[in-house]
């Protein structure tokens, strides 16, 4: 399985990706950020673009890098990873489906201005333009497509263990309430 934390930057997902894998048995974080890492890393470079997400290859390999890593360890990834074109998300979990992989699609949401702030807050990264640059087209994303096909944690008030705790719950519980119909 994989639980998939959507939402844009300041949002919390790297944080509560690490503390969801630690409430969820068998699981690892998995960054497809790696992914895109990896193919920025081509020389000489691949085509130009503002965001890896935009190069074909991506999609594909994060959706092939996941399932090799469940085939060869089982359990469950939890992948933090913002996907704000729907194009691009109906890809990769159309590829997932395609292997029978089940995703738990949750996004970590926070209006703008506590957004604005965690990115200017930030003391790992510090302000970040590139973050900024993408606060709008989340807004539009979570306007029209991502808040109808994810289950919503605003994170807004709530510290990371709080958000955590609360995908943890939800994965678990349905996974108990399929065990004992299946």
């Amino acid at each position: 399985m994989i639980i998939w934390l959507n939402g844009t930057h300041g949002a919390g997902k790297t944080t509560t990706s690490t503390l969801v894998q630690q409430l969820i048995p068998d699981s690892r974080v998995f960054d497809a950020e790696k992914v895109g890492e990896t193919l920025m890393d081509i020389t000489p470079g691949l085509p130009w673009t503002d965001n890896f997400q935009h190069w074909p290859p991506w999609r594909p390999l994060v959706v092939e890098t996941a399932r090799r890593v469940l085939d060869y360890t089982g359990g469950t990834l939890v992948m933090p990873m913002t996907v704000p074109v729907e194009q691009y998300w109906r890809e990769i979990s159309i590829g997932l489906a395609d292997h029978a992989i089940p995703v738990r699609h949750f996004v970590l949401h926070a209006d703008q201005d506590t957004l604005r702030r965690r990115i200017q807050e930030d003391t790992k990264m510090g302000p970040s333009g590139f973050r900024f640059a993408h606060l709008d087209a989340y807004a539009e994303a979570a306007r029209t497509w991502m808040h109808e096909e994810a289950e919503v944690i605003d994170t807004t008030q709530l510290r990371p263990a709080q958000a955590a705790s609360r995908i943890a719950d939800a994965v678990l519980s349905r996974e108990s309430n399929e065990s004992r119909t299946g």
